[in-house]
């Protein structure tokens, strides 16, 4: 028992100093920062970029919402890469104003393939793009995005991640889940790390990357999630990523839960994956650049991990109740701080949130209330994925059809 007992302490003193760290980051977002300088004044040329399978009930809202940007019109264009469609995703967008390319390759289906598809013609035609942004197609776009993204380049930053928020927030608990997920790591992880010189993380969608940064190689991922391994890669190279909380784009979420149970798997494969892959780059980069925002990028592998150490810290409490090491009322209170921490205080968390980002609570509220079944599913995730991975791309089929003035109203 007495080892048992060092390996409670050991855990006990690990994941504390790794939750400590994140929390006193997360304090960070309350920080206001000066705006950064203009390195340049110009209005730079974009290429908007949608990678889009079977997307016909949502493609036209996007497009739309793109071609209303408060940008030149002459300095940006819209592409949509009709990626082994079936519907009429080629035909509504090119309708709608877009130029699209169609693609067919059933071997290669995620969009990492297509956006490496798309950006090495433009590489080899030697295209004057200054910058791309890569958008979902079932997103819809402030007008003020580009305008925005613009001003980040002009300051200098390569890649930058937008504001993503969700345009269908309230149509059930699982669409609210994700809306409350994404309004804390908008400010808790992106926000709060871009206020202290870390690197937040590209994160899907609503992102814009300076076109030389892919040059000449493409856009070169191997994994089911490319955007935090993309993200990743810079950081490992000591390339800091940026943050826009003004360039906004609205993203639909599934509704149901075995759909997003797919989805959420799909990600937290992406994650194995991406350590898998990029450990020792992430610790290479550390001891290269010798930087906090590497270390800290290193440590964002480790969040799947210390979910692990956490269960096993509550394996090693029970059996040191068993043999007698620990009292009922100390294994009791061990539970009750864990459960605390993971199902309780994320409401109150995303509540404060909500008040500090002015938004209406009182639709939200069943939707907090059912936050930490939300999370409860996905340790379920995580568990079930390190156990049984499956690597299979499953497609989300969206179907919202809600256009831009429905979401600023």
């Amino acid at each position: 028992m007495k080892y048992l007992y060092l390996l409670q302490q050991a855990l006990i003193w690990i994941i504390t100093v790794y939750w400590a760290y994140q929390i006193v980051v997360s304090f960070c977002s309350l920080i206001k920062l000066k705006d950064k300088k203009m390195l340049v004044n110009k209005n730079h040329k974009f290429m908007a970029i949608v990678p889009a399978h079977n997307e016909e009930a949502v493609i036209k809202n996007l497009v739309e919402s793109l071609k209303a940007q408060n940008y030149p019109k002459e300095l940006y264009d819209i592409y949509v890469i009709a990626d082994n469609c079936t519907d009429k995703t080629a035909e509504i967008a090119k309708d709608a104003g877009a130029i699209v390319l169609k693609r067919f390759d059933e071997a290669h289906k995620t969009k990492g393939y297509a956006l490496n598809w798309f950006l090495k013609q433009k590489i080899d035609e030697k295209a004057d793009y200054d910058a791309f942004c890569v958008f979902d197609a079932d997103n819809i776009v402030d007008k003020n995005f580009i305008k925005n993204m613009n001003k980040k380049l002009c300051q200098g930053e390569e890649i930058v991640q937008g504001y993503r928020d969700i345009k269908n927030p309230t149509d059930s608990w699982i669409t609210a889940g994700y809306a409350i997920f994404y309004w804390m790591m908008n400010r808790f992880y992106h926000l709060a790390r871009y206020n202290l010189g870390l690197s937040p993380l590209i994160n899907g969608t609503g992102f814009m990357v300076k076109f030389d940064v892919v040059k000449p190689d493409g856009w070169k991922t191997i994994t089911l999630t490319e955007d935090i391994e993309f993200s990743l890669i810079n950081i490992a190279r000591g390339r800091k990523l940026g943050w826009a909380t003004d360039a906004i784009v609205y993203d639909e979420q599934p509704v149901h839960f075995m759909q997003s149970w797919s989805q959420r798997s799909r990600w937290t494969v992406g994650h194995l994956q991406c350590m898998k892959h990029y450990t020792k780059d992430l610790a290479s980069g550390v001891i290269e650049h010798k930087t906090l925002m590497n270390f800290d990028g290193l440590l964002y592998m480790f969040g799947i991990p210390m979910m692990i150490l956490t269960f096993a810290l509550l394996g090693v409490n029970g059996l040191l109740y068993l043999g007698a090491e620990m009292t009922l009322a100390e294994l009791m209170l061990n539970v009750g701080r864990y459960l605390g921490a993971t199902f309780i205080m994320p409401i109150i968390t995303a509540t404060v949130i909500m008040a500090l980002d002015k938004r209406e609570i009182k639709p939200m509220i069943k939707g907090l209330l059912c936050y930490p079944l939300f999370l409860g599913s996905w340790i379920l995730i995580n568990v079930k994925c390190i156990i049984k991975p499956n690597t299979k791309w499953e497609k989300i089929n969206h179907v919202r059809d809600i256009n831009i003035t429905e979401v600023i109203q």
